[in-house]
């Protein structure tokens, strides 16, 4: 029978982990959300070696940045994502301004058509501002809205995690045979996906983003074109005020082929990337060459 307990440094990990979820709870949401900004962006990624990631990323595909606007993002993006990370675990705080976030764009007209139809949609978006702006909103506005989650490495952490993101919202599909299973029975039942389409995946495409090839899934183009559902690309853009957020839904992506219309969203992706640059993860592996099994090539 497996020991399924966990390993001494998961347990060092995981006492660190909620040692600072602590600490941070102490302080009012207002103060909780800029320091753990500042914690994640003047700490843990240089430990880590996120600023020699993001300087390697933005000098593959941004190379005209001046020197002082790349250092600059250094400090932004691991800045945005802490913030992101304390908004995501302080939900009776966070969902609250999410219900208030306005929202525009052609999307939202073109998501409310198919609720009153009966049609399922994808909503599409990336590791940006704060994604779960999007989930939380669309929920308030009467919506069911499912959404996608990677379990942790960390079992104990995991628990957390799944505990406080559901309330956000459910239904909640793990990713693995069983959620992917559920998911499908659900958006074949009209509801509406919440999803992130920028992790590179070894059985994705090389589609174009920022003009070098980054591996990405095609698997939501065809679940809308199986499921005949809507695909909207949409943001929980931050404000400059670090805690608010306006909410952006383009225009539907056409239903073309699978390559097609996830190239539309990736392109999607990059503009809103390229007017926020400090408000994406640029220290993921996104242009990593992967080398595809032929099974997978094949498939």
């Amino acid at each position: 029978m497996p020991d399924d307990r966990p390993d001494l440094r998961d347990r060092i990990r995981f006492a660190v982990i909620r040692g600072t979820l602590w600490i941070l709870r102490c302080l009012p949401y207002r103060w909780r959300v800029p320091v753990a900004g500042w914690i994640v962006s003047r700490i843990v990624a240089p430990l880590v070696g996120w600023r020699k990631r993001i300087r390697a990323n933005l000098a593959r595909v941004r190379p005209d940045l001046p020197r002082r606007e790349v250092e600059r993002l250094t400090r932004a993006v691991p800045d945005n994502f802490g913030r992101t990370l304390a908004e995501l675990f302080s939900p009776d705080d966070f969902v609250p301004i999410a219900r208030a976030t306005p929202f525009e764009g052609p999307g939202l007209a073109a998501l409310d058509a198919a609720r009153a139809e009966g049609r399922p949609a994808i909503l599409v978006s990336g590791h940006f501002g704060n994604y779960d702006v999007i989930r939380a909103g669309v929920i308030h506005r009467g919506f069911s809205v499912g959404g996608i989650y990677r379990p942790m490495n960390i079992r104990q952490f995991n628990e957390i995690y799944v505990e406080t993101i559901s309330k956000i919202g459910t239904p909640l599909f793990s990713r693995g045979r069983r959620g992917m299973a559920e998911m499908m029975r659900f958006l074949k039942g009209g509801g509406t996906l919440a999803v992130l389409i920028d992790q590179r995946l070894p059985n994705g495409e090389p589609l174009d983003f920022f003009g070098q090839p980054a591996y990405t899934a095609l698997s939501f183009a065809e679940l809308a074109l199986k499921y005949d559902a809507v695909l909207i690309p949409c943001y929980g853009i931050r404000q400059p005020d670090g805690l608010s957020f306006r909410g952006v839904f383009e225009a539907p992506v056409p239903h073309t082929t699978p390559e097609e219309m996830t190239q539309a969203l990736n392109d999607s992706l990059e503009a809103q990337v390229r007017a926020h640059m400090g408000q994406w993860l640029w220290f993921h592996n996104r242009w990593k060459d992967i080398r595809k099994p032929a099974k997978a090539r094949e498939a």
